[in-house]
């Protein structure tokens, strides 16, 4: 018999009992919240504070691109942790695989912020910064995945992605907490003091979060679908053999969509935010309070566009803003011109994330989507994660390099391959709207 959210019954009814909608909606969001708040705060940092920290011995340009780079080590750190937190994640369930990864993730952050500095210990400084990155990337690896599951796995059948949207609102989430404690921290201390100290209090006021990301967790049960596999008997031993054998071609789709989405955000967020401190007139302050108000576009597209892919199709929803990417991609230059120009980084940010936020929005159901219960949580982090490094482990560096050799333009060129990339990967691959979840 079936349910009206396509959950076969059995005569164990409590197998299939979800969480409140509530348990869902904190559980899935807190970790992504925190995951981005770790990485914003890193994205700040780097961009802003980490040259004068870590590398002041070398120009500003070399600086800058050598703290960028550290920013990469743990997205090369991800695929790693997609591969542990996947199998486990998998074999023995969600619950205690997101506990575990959350616990991993938040330690390392705080640990970044008790770091001493390039003139207290030299170059070992920058070898821990880069250690507390690495560990902090595999935790990450199985952070989105498990949350996305929570998410769509509690789900009805006809609004997974509307609940997929639940981790993903933890980005804006992330964002707007991070860059707010930085605007503030801003507001009341000196450029010398922010040097100093103060870049270490978002690291450090991130342990709040993790807190209080393990409480939620700890109160949610295993998600139906899993304890239904489980019921069946249909736990794989062996997640990855089985995700690499028979989906692989999904792996590889599932990457090239989620891409886009991490150039287009680290362009925005981490790139810009360099080029306008140091080429346009901005101050760090100052571009980041209207970083903090485009967000707010971010998180309302989310919602907007998963509830509509619950209506329209997954696929008709990311062809099209795959699409406008493109347009975007070579007309956002002309808008990057000029000292100061307030209205043309206004029009960047705002339809920057309007298109992010429909990007983004859906791939909370799309990916779960693409695998079948016992492989999807290794099958989606493994190409949520990949894409990370595709899409963004070094976009912040290689846009500021496109930037300073070729302008402004080659970074628009950049972006609109990569939009190029998803739309490719969304034609060859279904509609995934009405697909069987408990398969």
């Amino acid at each position: 018999m079936q349910d009206t959210d396509g959950l076969t019954e059995t005569k164990a009814t409590t197998v299939l009992k979800r969480d409140p909608v509530r348990t869902v909606v904190f559980a899935s969001m807190i970790g992504t919240a925190i995951e981005f708040f770790d990485f914003y705060a890193y994205g700040t940092a780097a961009a802003a504070y980490f040259p004068k920290v870590f590398f002041p011995e070398v120009t500003t340009t070399i600086a800058t691109l050598l703290s960028l780079l550290t920013f990469g080590v743990a997205f090369v750190a991800r695929p790693l942790g997609s591969f542990v937190f996947g199998h486990f994640g998998d074999k023995i369930g969600r619950k205690r695989t997101l506990v575990v990864s959350l616990l991993l993730m938040g330690c390392s952050t705080v640990l970044i912020g008790l770091l001493p500095s390039y003139s207290t210990l030299g170059l070992m400084a920058v070898i821990l910064l880069c250690l507390c990155r690495f560990v902090q990337g595999i935790g990450l690896g199985g952070e989105w995945s498990g949350a996305a599951l929570v998410a769509t796995e509690n789900a009805p059948k006809k609004k997974r992605a509307l609940y997929g949207a639940f981790p993903e609102l933890g980005a804006p989430l992330g964002f707007f907490l991070s860059n707010g404690l930085f605007f503030v921290l801003e507001s009341f201390l000196s450029p010398a003091q922010m040097i100093s100290f103060g870049w270490r209090v978002p690291f450090l006021a991130s342990a709040i979060l993790v807190l209080v990301g393990f409480w939620v967790r700890e109160q949610m049960q295993e998600t139906p679908l899993f304890r239904l596999a489980q019921e069946k008997n249909e736990v794989t031993k062996s997640p990855l053999k089985t995700v690499f054998k028979t989906s692989w071609r999904q792996i590889i789709q599932g990457t090239f969509i989620v891409s886009v989405t991490y150039t287009l955000f680290y362009t925005l967020a981490t790139w810009s935010l360099t080029f306008a401190t140091t080429h346009l007139g901005f101050s760090n302050r100052e571009y980041l309070s209207l970083l903090m108000g485009a967000i707010i576009v971010f998180a309302v597209m989310i919602l907007v566009a998963s509830y509509y892919a619950d209506v329209w199709g997954r696929r008709r929803i990311l062809m099209a803003s795959s699409a406008a990417l493109v347009v975007f991609a070579l007309l956002f230059p002309f808008l990057l011109q000029g000292q100061h120009n307030v209205a043309g980084i206004i029009a960047f940010l705002v339809i920057g994330f309007v298109l992010m936020g429909i990007s983004f929005g859906p791939v909370g159901a799309v990916l779960p989507e693409l695998f079948s219960t016992k492989v999807r949580y290794s099958g989606a982090g493994i190409s949520y994660n990949v894409a990370a490094i595709v899409g963004a482990a070094f976009a912040p560096t290689i846009a500021t390099w496109l930037a300073d050799n070729w302008g402004v333009r080659s970074v628009g060129i950049y972006l609109g391959v990569m939009a190029v990339a998803c739309f490719i990967a969304l034609a060859t691959t279904k509609e995934t709207k009405s697909v069987d979840f408990t398969k």
